[in-house]
């Protein structure tokens, strides 16, 4: 049973005992076939149909977040169900930030929106108003994407505060008056994935061997069991790999699918899962065994963080490329083995490989822990309840600091309490 459908039976538990009809608990990703469903926005006018005449609210909720629902009943009446409500955990940036298209700028503080893992609830009556076509054909970081849907430039409704809705760990003394909790610990499915069952393939390029790659040496490569750093210069004292494919200052697809012919063919070591990186990635290896002992490598896995591209229109979604893309093996035979390959070198590797696993109806599995971005560019709220996997781009930033801050365990133990454990202390 997956951790979606255990949280569907566990409120369907919980409803048995009250008195009203119980609420209907939908799975978004089995709900319809349209690949975007995910993303939320494209299904409200068709949730508005189905629940607009019958219900008072719409509440969603992450595979992580624990509800005891009488207080969560209790918290929403509090509040007039005629009316329009945008309800939630607030979140904020410190700083204008790339992943939100560096909005409200000159304050950027001032603009909330939701921490989706404390939950999040729309009224019926704001739900019904939501009809608009989206702004953008990109989905990059929905729970601020809603909140800009939602607001619509100061026509509809700011994101409400509500205390009840909470991110404290489950049994935590604070979390007495909480209707939403977080489970913890972190993911732990089975014994961690083993080093040498992960291929790491690190993209570089020789203006960045002197730069980039050192950092790398520093900080996670000693994790990694089997690694290859490939490049457009054969350089003997990193050592780097030329596969032939001339750099590009930008989209590297053809050095990506250069990558995935080489991962499974005889010239390096057979392993269940590929994880292709930046040379500024900075990641956990440690903590990415523990997340891979969650599935199931002779299924096709693709896992990292989830953008979206046309959703609204029948688009496609994709794992983004500075983040970590990981790869089961047999995700990369299907791959490869479909007429799906880069139309031009310099295309963007991550957004073509979503065109080809759409293609293959093969579907992208997301993590919130991967991040495409620095530690600076997310809410502190947003990361002081994660362990995080993975951060992306040096720029303006100490890129070791920044590792054995967020990303270096003190023992570097891939048990789950040592985890959580330094996790905090860093925090």
């Amino acid at each position: 049973m997956s951790w979606a459908e255990r949280q569907r039976a566990d409120l369907l538990q919980q409803t048995q005992s009250l008195t009203q009809t119980p609420p209907p608990v939908l799975l978004l990703h089995s709900l319809t076939d349209n690949e975007g469903d995910w993303s939320i926005l494209p299904l409200l006018p068709y949730l508005s149909s189905l629940f607009g005449k019958n219900s008072s609210w719409l509440v969603f909720l992450e595979e992580e977040t624990n509800v005891k629902v009488t207080k969560l009943l209790q918290a929403l009446r509090k509040f007039d169900r005629r009316k329009e409500w945008f309800l939630g955990k607030p979140l904020h940036d410190e700083e204008s930030t790339i992943i939100h298209h560096y909005a409200f700028a000159e304050n950027p503080s001032i603009f909330k929106y939701p921490d989706f893992s404390a939950a999040w609830a729309l009224s019926i009556p704001l739900l019904d108003r939501s009809d608009d076509p989206l702004k953008s054909d990109f989905t990059i970081d929905l729970k601020h994407e809603v909140a800009l849907y939602i607001w619509e430039n100061g026509q509809g409704p700011r994101l409400t505060a509500v205390p009840e809705l909470c991110t404290e760990p489950e049994h935590s003394p604070t979390a007495q008056h909480c209707a939403t909790t977080l489970r913890r610990p972190a993911p732990l499915c089975g014994e961690p994935v083993k080093k040498e069952d992960i291929f790491v393939a690190v993209k570089t390029c020789k203006k960045f061997h002197s730069e980039r790659v050192p950092v790398v040496k520093k900080t996670w490569e000693r994790e990694a069991s089997l690694l290859e750093y490939y490049s457009d210069h054969t350089d003997p004292s990193i050592p780097t790999i030329d596969l032939g494919v001339p750099n590009t200052e930008r989209g590297h697809c053809g050095k990506t699918f250069a990558i995935l012919e080489r991962y499974i063919s005889d010239a390096v070591p057979k392993t269940s899962w590929l994880l292709v990186v930046d040379d500024d990635t900075l990641i956990s290896l440690p903590r990415l065994q523990m997340l891979l002992s969650c599935y199931n490598p002779s299924e096709p896995v693709c896992l990292g963080e989830r953008y979206g591209y046309g959703l609204g229109q029948g688009g496609y979604s994709y794992i983004t490329g500075g983040g970590g893309m990981v790869f089961s093996r047999a995700a990369v035979v299907r791959l490869l083995a479909s007429d799906c390959k880069c139309y031009r070198d310099d295309a963007p590797d991550d957004m073509v490989l979503g065109m080809c696993l759409n293609a293959l109806g093969l579907p992208v599995t997301h993590s919130s822990l991967f991040h495409q971005a620095r530690p600076e560019d997310y809410s502190r709220d947003f990361l002081a309840h994660q362990v995080p996997i993975s951060f992306h781009k040096h720029w303006n930033i100490d890129p070791v600091a920044v590792f054995n801050r967020w990303l270096k365990d003190e023992s570097m133990s891939t048990s789950t309490h040592g985890l959580n454990k330094s996790t905090k202390e860093e925090l």
